[in-house]
């Protein structure tokens, strides 16, 4: 047994003889579809502080108990300074000696940063971080934006297939070889499972997600081409 899971054992057990809701950190995929893979005494689901959040913490539902402590910040610069990036935010809030697991997603929009994390970190965030980069920065409570919780829109790749590795190759306009790759090599999660199988067919309404590359809605198939292809819909992030 790896220590992740032996983890997430010990996390449950606490859960199911206390009769109590147990929270994990927050969870990269891989490690949710891990847990996923395990059989336990009590229920689990994950909670990201948004409807489209991928880093989640894990609620080990052993009985009462409240929400998941996780709070939205919002970080943003002085009135003219340059835009934030993901990867400056994520850097500073790092050289403060913040772990990566107490952070969940941060999101880019609006003119500032969105920054998940959890509660016991909030204030200590609020208080110091006061750069990103190079720019000052302003940090205040906030609720999540609004395109955190809403589907991105609508759109139709062609496809030869449902596959996984079909649909990867439309949506990022990669080759075919490169998105079954993807598959193979552990990259590729479908409702946060690890999926190898790049000849795996989602079902409407699943969320594929590629490390590296994005993550995708599979709303199905639309209608087939006047060649006999298949015009498929998508609502990528």
């Amino acid at each position: 047994m790896t220590e992740e899971k032996k983890r997430f054992g010990e996390l449950a057990e606490r859960a199911w003889s206390r009769g109590i809701r147990v929270f994990s950190e927050f969870l990269p995929l891989d490690a949710q579809s891990e847990l996923m893979s395990m059989r336990l005494p009590v229920p689990v689901f994950f909670e990201g502080g948004c409807l489209n959040a991928e880093r989640r913490v894990a609620v080990f539902d052993g009985g009462s108990g409240g929400e998941a402590p996780i709070c939205c910040l919002s970080v943003t610069p002085s009135k003219f300074a340059a835009p934030l990036t993901h990867r400056d935010c994520l850097g500073s809030l790092m050289a403060l000696g913040i772990r990566r697991e107490v952070l969940g997603d941060i999101i880019v929009g609006e003119g500032r940063c969105f920054v998940f994390c959890l509660e016991q970190v909030a204030d200590f965030i609020v208080s110091e971080l006061t750069r990103v980069g190079r720019e000052s920065v302003a940090v205040e409570r906030c609720d999540p934006p609004e395109s955190a919780n809403t589907p991105p829109e609508q759109s139709g790749v062609v496809v030869s297939s449902e596959r996984l590795d079909a649909l990867i190759s439309a949506v990022y306009r990669v080759p075919r070889s490169e998105s079954k790759a993807l598959c193979e090599e552990g990259r590729v999660f479908v409702n946060g499972r690890e999926t190898l199988e790049a000849s795996a067919a989602p079902s409407e309404g699943d969320v594929v997600s590629v490390r590296g590359r994005g993550r995708f809605i599979y709303d199905g198939i639309e209608r087939e081409t006047r060649k006999g292809r298949l015009r498929a819909l998508v609502r990528v992030y």
